[in-house]
């Protein structure tokens, strides 16, 4: 222990004076995390009674990770070079070429795991063509998996609903009947935010399907006319209506048009989609064997797809070139853990996380030997601890093994649980659950736009981020005993409703695949 406890003291105190190689050169941090780290000792680790384990990966991974290494030309070469990776499309097999390639270049065994992605999608020649009594042109974008208008588009009234709530279509009345609407929004700025701009639209897709409208437009919660692409069809099937965002000013004006001629505005809409049938897509596996419990495992994941309007940097390149570097740091160490580490990066996210929800049924059979699955989705913005998906039995284990990192504040651990990422099945399978929550930085005016690039991504934030994933990883691999247990279907009822997950899967559409075990545990 106390050979342990001078190496630590030693690295860091060593990497906090030596210069920095010049590619690693990044504006400094408000804070810099790093310093504090000189006095760490071996006193601190993944438990109380194996204290010398985590600090002495800390102490080796952590160099690794701030040194030179691929990091930066690997999400270069995924961003700049391979660009937007839409699942099912030849980009996104390119990305998962990348990904092999990337994690046997680190020495880390790698393989690809297929599942059927129900269908393909893309845009076509989207046009918005107002036909008076005022007009001008609207810049727009189809919502991921829309369905395509009629040949020759739609030609309709354009009807405002306001925010789409039910006060705001009892007013519209009859009057949506064939009609285009226009659906209003407020600038997203904060995690709320974009939690509902997922949350609020099926409401509104079911009052528009009620009341037999022909389309929906969104205005964009974004300024500056900055165009991005989400979806409203959460299985990878193609959506009910067709659906369009709108540049925020370019909306709002149409709003003052309506306003100003009540009943009179009227629009072409033209969306003519690409659709295909199903196609086998694939989640990359790359795995470090435990010495000594070889069928437990602990999962470093994030997903490698992305929108195409960017190349998908923050949303969610970074992170994927994360989980690899992760993978190279602790293959470099040297050192092994007791358990396998699994570093997954998922396809099919964007869609409805259709490639975790794959793995997940491909692997429900080991599921109890799952100790953990560790996700990270949210840009670059700093860790400040993770969401723990309602399991307190998970904390206080946790807190332990992120020790060495104390002073870094990313021990700061929340309970909620929610939807939107790679986490949601293994949280619905009783598996505990490590979601990321990091600080917005630039993530949220960026999120899955055309602004979302390379160029948007501090490095060093994203080395930081990657020590702190690795030891986490680490750090339950390593344990002697499990962070936490897989939870019962009983167990897991008592955790959604008390979460208010309940709630979020009945606004999504998923409550009943949840009853009936469709998704999630079986009752």
């Amino acid at each position: 222990m106390l050979r342990v406890s001078i190496f630590l003291s030693f690295s860091l105190l060593c990497f906090a004076v030596c210069p920095v190689p010049a590619q690693a050169q990044l504006p400094q941090a408000t804070k810099d995390p790093l310093s504090p780290m000189q006095g760490a000792t071996a006193q601190v680790g993944c438990s109380l009674t194996e204290a010398s384990a985590c600090a002495q990966a800390a102490a080796k991974i952590l160099p690794i990770v701030m040194g030179p290494s691929p990091m930066e030309e690997n999400l270069r070469r995924l961003t700049d070079e391979i660009g937007g990776r839409v699942t099912g499309t030849p980009e996104m097999a390119k990305a998962v070429e990348w990904a092999v390639a990337a994690f046997r270049a680190a020495g880390v065994d790698v393989h690809t795991e297929k599942y059927t992605l129900p269908v393909t999608w893309s845009e076509g020649n989207t046009r918005l063509d107002l036909l008076g009594p005022v007009r001008f042109p609207v810049r727009l974008k189809a919502e991921g998996w829309s369905p395509s208008t009629q040949p020759g588009g739609i030609e309709a009234a354009v009807v405002d609903v306001g925010y789409g709530t039910d006060h705001d279509f009892a007013k519209a009345g009859a009057s949506i009947k064939g009609a285009i609407l226009l659906v209003h929004s407020d600038v997203s700025s904060t995690w709320a935010d974009l939690y509902n701009e997922y949350l609020r639209p099926p409401a509104i897709i079911a009052h528009a399907l009620k009341g037999s409208a022909a389309a929906i437009l969104w205005i964009g919660s974004r300024e500056r006319l900055l165009l991005y692409r989400h979806t409203n069809s959460f299985s990878g099937e193609i959506d009910k209506i067709p659906q369009a965002i709108l540049a925020r000013e370019d909306g709002l004006r149409l709003a003052r048009t309506i306003a100003a001629y009540p009943g009179k505005v009227r629009a072409r809409f033209e969306m003519p989609n690409k659709i295909g049938g199903p196609i086998e897509q694939e989640n990359v596996v790359g795995e470090i064997r435990g010495y000594e419990k070889p069928d437990e495992a602990v999962i470093l994941g994030a997903h490698l797809d992305s929108w195409e309007l960017g190349t998908g940097a923050l949303d969610n390149g970074c992170n994927a070139a994360l989980v690899m570097e992760a993978a190279r740091a602790i293959k470099a160490t040297g050192l092994l853990p007791r358990r396998t580490i699994r570093f997954v990066l998922f396809s099919g996210e964007e869609q409805g996380t259709l490639g975790s929800f794959a793995y997940v049924k491909a692997h429900r059979a080991e599921l109890d030997k799952i100790r953990a699955m560790i996700n990270f989705d949210s840009g670059i913005g700093r860790v400040t601890g993770y969401s723990l998906g309602g399991r307190r039995d998970t904390e206080a284990g946790l807190r332990e093994i992120l020790k060495p990192l104390e002073s870094w504040g990313a021990n700061n651990h929340t309970l909620d649980a929610s939807f939107g990422s790679d986490n949601f099945d293994f949280l619905l399978e009783g598996v505990p659950t490590l979601d990321a929550n990091e600080e917005e930085a630039n993530y949220l005016p960026n999120y899955h736009a055309a602004s979302d690039t390379l160029d948007k991504v501090d490095i060093r934030e994203l080395k930081l981020d990657t020590v702190l994933a690795a030891l986490t990883a680490w750090g339950i691999a390593d344990r002697m005993e499990p962070l936490g247990k897989r939870l019962s279907r009983a167990e897991l009822d008592v955790l959604v409703k008390e979460t208010g997950l309940d709630q979020q899967l009945k606004a999504l559409g998923y409550w009943e695949a949840w009853q009936s075990g469709q998704r999630g545990r079986k009752p």
